[in-house]
């Protein structure tokens, strides 16, 4: 039912959404839109040797877009392209292959299980996470090549 996606937890954090808006002079920017439901989410990016120091976004999406965005700009600040990229691959097969939901900081992904059950809604629930990563492709490019993460 479709209850179950537009759960409590689900439309706080579409009400919570950190780092609204644009920044004055991101590495890089893009936008991910979905045909089906006209959800469109923006992202602004900065990194700095491999890792994300500054992020923004505008999202103008359903409730499913607007919570995978409030979790993406509460964690994505410290996270390097790799990890990233693997959170992308983590969310969608969570979402079309019965995969497991990501762990560690990006635990709260979970939350959006339930989409799985609703093909219809993959689109805006990745979004951010397709944004993101067009950025860091976008960013490495102008750097001549993948970034590398921080070393500890």
């Amino acid at each position: 039912m479709l209850n179950d996606i537009y759960n409590k937890k689900i439309i706080e954090l579409a009400g919570n959404i950190p780092h609204l808006g644009r920044l004055a002079d991101p590495d890089a920017s893009a936008t991910a839109h979905s045909k089906l439901c006209g959800s469109t989410v923006k992202v602004d990016l900065k990194m700095q040797d491999g890792v994300v120091s500054d992020f923004a976004h505008d999202v103008k999406a359903c409730a499913l877009g607007q919570a995978s965005s409030s979790i993406m700009a509460r964690h994505v600040i410290g996270a390097n392209a790799t990890e990233l990229r693997e959170l992308r691959e983590t969310v969608r097969k969570m979402l079309k292959e019965n995969g497991a939901p990501p762990d560690g900081k990006w635990a709260d992904v979970a939350v959006l299980e339930p989409v799985r059950e609703y093909k219809a809604r993959h689109a805006s629930t990745m979004l951010t996470f397709d944004a993101v990563v067009d950025a860091i492709g976008q960013i490495e490019a102008k750097a001549g090549g993948t970034l590398a993460p921080a070393q500890a």
